[in-house]
């Protein structure tokens, strides 16, 4: 067992503390990763709230890059070394769900509490979404790690691992949207921008973005959206439905974990369109809709998790496009802070203003 710093939740809803844990060596299917980025995703904000639950105390993050330290015995395909991005995706490849192409929805659980941190006396630690990313080191299973190419920086890196995977695959895996349909962004933060970039990189005809904030909207353009509207005006689906040439969408994405913006999705879409369902409202929180209108318009609704994307096949294509300049990491990125810093990184997320603040170690 060695000692690393991490940032641990004791209790929900108050601040992290960054203290000493204990973390054992990889076994036969895992790699020890030493983090050089890790980004604040607000699913860990919600988490450390208490928002859906879970075992404490804990490690959070789950949006990490950087690299391999040590092999477990049983590994393949990796070297100490390596450059990689650290998912929170941990699929046993064997399942119905993995072996049917969606292993983000493996039928195999993980049990966090048995994982491979404990607290410095040796005593019960949750890694939290099967990553502990909130530390200097983890120890994860191989398959949720993917080798990039050492010349990307690793904070831009570590955005791969959730909120750019979520947006663009949104986009690419669950519409399915085909070069020339018409998409409708509904929040314009980390996780909205990147799906703007995926309907762009999908050849969207136009790309409406629909956010609280004027300055996101203006953000939102320069990630690809050719329009942007105000979701604080009267009756915002009218102003969509201009921009698009006076019809609704093919595709929906919902963003953000706002009731209202779930509400007011069906409102947006065109005949035969559907609503992507990205961001996660608390437990409990309850939307609303018209059963009948989806039905005679042939309109639908998806959940998409973690962009239904498979790591070793999406990430490699994503890395490629932004060594091509094709898609933005660098430009997502708010605020580099350190570990110690943690806490003042959450709360400057929790404004809505940030797009991606992440934390950078000292390696």
């Amino acid at each position: 067992m060695q000692k690393v710093r991490a940032a641990v939740c004791h209790e929900f809803a108050a601040p992290l503390v960054v203290e000493d844990i204990l973390l054992r060596p990889p076994e036969r299917s895992e790699v020890e990763v030493t983090l050089d980025a890790v980004a604040i995703c607000h699913s860990d904000i919600s988490f450390a709230q208490g928002a859906w639950g879970g075992s404490l105390p804990a490690v959070y993050g789950h949006e990490a890059a950087g690299r391999v330290t040590t092999l477990g015995a049983g590994v393949t395909g990796l070297n100490t070394g390596d450059s990689v991005v650290v998912t929170l995706i941990r699929a046993c490849g064997t399942c119905g769900s993995c072996a049917g192409g969606k292993p983000t929805l493996c039928d195999t659980p993980y049990d966090g509490d048995a994982g491979p941190i404990t607290t410095a006396d040796g005593g019960r630690l949750h890694q939290a979404m099967a990553t502990g990313g909130f530390a200097e080191k983890v120890v994860v299973a191989q398959n949720q790690v993917v080798r990039i190419d050492p010349a990307v920086p690793k904070d831009a890196a570590s955005l791969i691992a959730c909120g750019v995977i979520t947006g663009v695959g949104a986009v690419v895996n669950a519409a399915n949207l085909r070069a020339g349909q018409d998409v409708v962004v509904i929040g314009a933060g980390g996780v909205g921008l990147n799906a703007i970039q995926g309907a762009r990189i999908a050849g969207a005809r136009r790309i409406v973005a629909i956010d609280m904030s004027e300055e996101k909207l203006e953000t939102a353009k320069d990630f690809g959206a050719t329009h942007g509207v105000l979701g604080t005006t009267d009756k915002p689906w009218r102003a969509a439905f201009e921009a698009l040439g006076g019809r609704g969408a093919d595709a929906v994405i919902v963003t953000v974990g706002a009731i209202p913006a779930y509400d007011q999705a069906p409102r947006y879409l065109a005949a035969g369109g559907k609503i992507v369902m990205v961001g996660m409202p608390h437990s409990g929180a309850k939307s609303s809709y018209e059963p009948v209108v989806l039905a005679a318009l042939g309109q639908g609704m998806v959940g998409s998790k973690m962009g239904d994307v498979v790591i070793q096949r999406d990430i490699p294509w994503m890395v490629d496009l932004y060594l091509q300049g094709r898609l933005k990491l660098d430009e997502l990125i708010s605020g580099r802070w350190s570990l110690d810093q943690i806490n003042e990184a959450i709360a400057d997320t929790k404004t809505g203003a940030a797009r991606r603040n992440v934390i950078v170690f000292d390696t």
